[in-house]
């Protein structure tokens, strides 16, 4: 895998609610596996977690795709026991893979239960086999935070993973893909929703660097943004 940094920065979409955004990037999502599975036999995605991706999570294991050619990635992981319901291979299990056609093998969940090391490397190798991600999908957090990049921390630019010692949430310990590796994508798609991201929306659009405004695409990048989180309003 190629890491940068350089790409195309992302757009933003408004939509009146969390419903209607998750709506639309499920019909993103489905159009960008047909691409990719046309084109390249594959589809390769990185899953995010938090509340509004598994609304679209929901959505998708409703929907009809070539299933068998989906291979899935997460952008992080907590460091917890493998079935911790605050895990995000618990929370994508549960609202999608158990109910679609996905071969095991072509789900790549991170082995954070093995500690934040251990994990981190294990899963780079898996990665290294990954030329491109088709779709990468990811979160906001009310400090401006993406997967596991948290602002103030530092790492290095040229890692694929990176062992997560100090997160201000808990748990402290977890494994994140890094700014670069999540940037190796065709399509991006960032989630922003509730009025508590009020502040790092204007803080973004005013270009304040924080770790979500890191991340780039090759191709196409957007920011989906409810109407809460752009005017601050419950």
């Amino acid at each position: 895998m190629t890491l940068s940094n350089s790409g195309v920065s992302p757009t933003w979409k408004l939509f009146k609610n969390s419903t209607q955004l998750a709506e639309h990037a499920t019909l993103d999502i489905l159009n960008a596996a047909s691409v990719s599975i046309k084109n390249n036999g594959a589809f390769h995605i990185v899953l995010a977690g938090g509340t509004t991706p598994r609304n679209v999570y929901k959505l998708l294991a409703q929907a009809t795709s070539d299933w068998q050619h989906w291979h899935i990635y997460l952008g992080d992981e907590r460091c917890l026991a493998v079935d911790d319901g605050e895990r995000n291979s618990v929370m994508a299990n549960e609202c999608l893979l158990q109910h679609v056609s996905i071969p095991e093998t072509q789900i790549h969940f991170i082995p954070s239960e093995l500690g934040p090391e251990k994990a981190a490397y294990a899963y780079k190798d898996t990665l290294s086999a990954v030329e491109e991600f088709d779709m990468v999908l990811l979160g906001m957090g009310e400090d401006g935070h993406t997967a596991s990049l948290f602002p103030g921390h530092i790492h290095d630019p040229q890692q694929l993973t990176h062992a997560v010692f100090d997160a201000p949430k808990p748990p402290a310990e977890r494994v994140s893909l890094s700014s670069a590796c999540l940037s190796n994508n065709a399509n991006l798609l960032i989630f922003i929703t509730g009025h508590s991201k009020h502040e790092r929306v204007i803080d973004w659009i005013s270009g304040v660097s924080m770790p979500v405004s890191t991340i780039k695409s090759k191709n196409k990048a957007a920011v989906y943004c409810d109407h809460s989180a752009w005017l601050g309003e419950t």
